[in-house]
């Protein structure tokens, strides 16, 4: 094993010989091909299609975590071999490509998947197959399955310390828009029912069609409500027609203040930096951070991807999740799905490019709630964050009382 990458291991998660394989897998499992060694598993991300703006990247750090695995001696001695398929921002052709990659493909898990609506198109595919996805993005929580790992943020990992900060800012009067589907729905259930519990106004709430362009009822009612602060859930490409409108018609960021929870750095350049300096952003996770681990995975995207590539939220937690998966079958001695995700929960704290983290008994991750200003050069600027790791919480007490999660 080469000793550079060995040590690269163990600041990206701090566990030493904890990754060492705990026993022998006696019985060849889907997804291992015995005569060559090698485990599939697969990787699948909108390549087109109004999603391809976030999701292409994502797919780029999970094949970096990959490469970096394999060249270090890959998982129990076996070549990890990505099979990448194209979700094509479409729901029914993510359940379709993950129920070919499980079946057909024979893999042995995989990591994929950005908008609410795929994962859910997928769930009942990974649930029948008993087979497991590990998904990189925030979500709107009410949902809790044995057979996803869900590490982005839950929405209390997120949207709602925004709303803290922004209630801490004097910001009392709220726009909610969004796109037209299950995440910025839900999301935004979760937000009026906290807005109204701490006497603050909704002053109003707009959806447009996943990739839709045609923002100008949307401007003038956001203009007519005269809000604090724009809450922006509104995802992929829609993003740039709504920033311009929004610019045209004088209320841009510097004039009004937006936070996005589906915008960073790559859509950010993407969009026009110009056009969103000064806009705000939640996550648990930016390039700015200053951390060892992240200044070498950064190091290493752009020696792979380009010097000036830029890096996100779901790219950090799409790399991480290639990891996790090794640790936990490395702990369990097995590529069993059943038995990775067991092992999952009972691996200890680790340093990560996200700062602290640990996966939780309901296979989400304890992570730092960030907020970010976006700077002239593209990055944002960390103005806020969380003393310490939130623990994750799928169901909103106030939107969703009474439901726990049970795996």
């Amino acid at each position: 094993m080469d000793t550079n990458m060995l040590s690269r291991r163990k600041f990206i998660f701090g566990l030493g010989s904890a990754a060492a394989v705990l026993s022998t897998v006696t019985v060849i499992p889907s997804g291992v091909l015995a005569s060559s060694k090698t485990v599939r598993v697969g990787v699948l991300h909108s390549l087109s299609g109004t999603m391809a703006i976030s999701e292409i990247d994502v797919r780029n750090a999970t094949l970096l975590a990959i490469e970096e695995i394999n060249n270090s001696g890959g998982v129990m001695g076996h070549t990890i071999r990505a099979i990448v398929e194209d979700g094509a921002s479409n729901p029914a052709t993510f359940a379709q490509k993950a129920e070919k990659l499980i079946l057909r493909d024979k893999v042995a898990t995989v990591f994929g998947g950005w908008t609410s609506a795929s994962r859910k198109a997928m769930l009942p595919v990974f649930e029948r197959l008993k087979n497991l996805l590990w998904y990189p993005v925030q979500f709107e929580g009410n949902e809790c399955s044995a057979n996803i790992i869900y590490t982005g943020a839950q929405p209390n990992q997120q949207i709602l310390p925004a709303l803290e900060w922004a209630f801490a800012q004097g910001y009392r009067k709220i726009f909610l828009v969004g796109s037209d589907y299950v995440f910025p729905r839900t999301a935004n259930l979760i937000l009026k029912r906290h807005i109204q519990s701490k006497g603050g106004t909704v002053s109003g709430e707009e959806y447009v069609p996943l990739g839709g362009t045609d923002f100008s009822s949307v401007v003038n009612k956001i203009r007519a409500a005269k809000p604090d602060i724009v809450f922006n859930t509104i995802n992929g490409d829609s993003n740039v027609a709504f920033f311009k409108q929004m610019q045209a018609a004088g209320l841009g960021p510097k004039v009004l203040p937006v936070i996005s929870f589906s915008i960073a750095e790559v859509e950010a350049k993407a969009i026009g930096v110009p056009l969103l300096e000064g806009s705000l952003a939640a996550w648990n996770y930016f390039m700015s951070l200053n951390n060892r681990e992240n200044a070498r995975f950064i190091s290493a995207y752009r020696r792979k991807y380009g010097r000036d590539a830029l890096i996100t939220d779901p790219m950090a937690h799409g790399y991480i999740n290639v990891y996790l998966w090794k640790q936990a079958v490395e702990r369990a001695g097995s590529f069993e799905p059943d038995k990775v995700r067991k092992a999952l929960v009972e691996l200890p704290w680790m340093d990560s490019i996200l700062g602290k983290i640990k996966v939780a008994n309901n296979q989400s991750l304890y992570q730092t709630a960030y907020i970010g200003r976006l700077r002239s050069d593209g990055q944002f600027e960390i103005i806020w964050s969380s003393d310490k790791p939130i623990a994750p919480e799928p169901y909103d007490p106030l939107a969703f009382p009474g439901k726990k999660c049970v795996l």
